[in-house]
């Protein structure tokens, strides 16, 4: 019988992250810094207004865009936070932003296409890119420099097939991000070469120090911006999957018409819940964020210092709830490293390999766990690494 399965999909690699916390299945002595997910519950008011919803009978297809009340909502939020100017009409809200991700790319990206990814990155970017017939451009990083990207490095990437650029700030699984002033740096080389600029920024409520500057702010990227945002991480709604896509009319227009035929909308009562934790928000200037981002950042800085003592230089992280340890020093890769680590102390922590390939030397550890948890795995990776001398 002929092998069904497609090329592209025969040749996918699995997510680096799920296949190594696949090793750690069943063990109950495990602590795990490895998932990215908020140790938050969604505050009431936002799961309130989810029940809510199912009782009144909320339980059909919205339009394939989304509610029209949350589309103008985000619309509001987007411009009032960030100035990010987007209609409601230029709004699809999907099926949290990992869908958000994959819509773009189908309908941007021809056979041949070249993408710019920063590396390391988010898991997803490059296997959907490839996905869509395009070829992934890794943008190596650095951790001496905050792993921005400046108009040095994009040049030394781009040829004449090169269509877009994934824009990932606050980055996961660095922490980096890119200030105002950065951004004005590379704004030259994306309108020089005609980019289109795909901005994920799903931690832009995240960020220490300094406020999130959303790239679709700058005018002069105007009708060039797509923006991928969602609930999950600053609104602890990791699994209402929730997103949405805000893109320039011709590309959204696309959108919907692939979303339709794959997703057709996400769960009412899913953005029912969102609707009110964006309107809640609102009202009490996101108290219930700011809690979360205070907690988090306390829990940045221990980790920041621990790896410090420990003697594993490390960045400091800036946005997200992760950090990027570098292993290099104790000569080992990330990947050995992680393994040996999960098999002698039980500490599970994600490979920077899984990320791209200049995140060999590193490891991710993400702190959205409780400081009890994190201040266990510290010491088992303290004593780890001491052991190795």
């Amino acid at each position: 019988m002929r092998n069904f399965v497609n090329k592209k999909a025969q040749s996918l690699a699995p997510s680096g992250i799920r296949k190594f916390f696949d090793l750690a299945q069943g063990r109950d002595d495990v602590i795990s810094l490895g998932v990215g997910e908020p140790d938050f519950i969604t505050p009431w008011e936002i799961r309130n207004a989810g029940i809510s919803a199912i009782k009144k009978g909320y339980t059909q297809y919205t339009s394939n865009k989304g509610l029209v009340e949350l589309r103008r909502e985000i619309s509001k939020y987007l411009l009032q936070r960030f100035n990010a100017k987007y209609d409601k009409d230029d709004i699809i809200i999907t099926l949290g932003a990992s869908e958000a991700i994959d819509l773009v790319l189908r309908v941007v990206v021809e056979e041949g296409d070249q993408v710019l990814v920063p590396d390391p990155s988010y898991v997803s970017y490059k296997p959907c890119i490839e996905l869509s017939g395009g070829e992934a451009v890794s943008v190596p990083c650095s951790g001496e420099n905050g792993f921005k990207l400046t108009p040095e490095m994009l040049e030394s990437v781009i040829t004449e097939k090169t269509k877009a650029i994934i824009f990932p700030y606050p980055n996961n699984p660095t922490g980096g991000i890119m200030e105002r002033e950065y951004i004005q740096k590379i704004i030259p080389v994306i309108l020089k070469h005609d980019l289109l600029v795909i901005a994920d920024e799903i931690y832009a409520e995240l960020t220490y120090g300094e406020e999130h500057c959303s790239i679709a702010s700058f005018s002069e990227l105007a009708g060039r911006v797509v923006l991928i945002s969602g609930f999950s991480k600053s609104f602890a709604m990791t699994g209402w999957r929730i997103g949405y896509v805000c893109a320039p009319s011709e590309i959204t227009g696309a959108m919907l018409k692939v979303h339709q035929y794959t997703a057709i909308c996400a769960p009412i009562f899913s953005q029912y819940a969102a609707l009110e934790g964006l309107l809640c928000g609102a009202e009490n200037g996101y108290s219930s964020v700011g809690e979360m981002k205070e907690e988090y950042d306390r829990r940045r800085r221990f980790m920041f210092n621990a790896f410090s003592r420990i003697g594993l230089s490390c960045f400091e992280p800036k946005g997200s709830f992760y950090i990027f340890p570098c292993v290099k020093s104790t000569g080992m890769t990330g990947e050995e490293f992680a393994s040996r680590l999960l098999k002698e102390k039980g500490v599970a922590v994600v490979p920077g390999v899984a990320f791209g390939e200049f995140g060999r030397d590193y490891i991710r550890c993400s702190y959205a766990y409780s400081l009890d948890n994190l201040t266990k795995a510290v010491a088992k990776i303290e004593e780890f690494v001491k052991g190795l001398k």
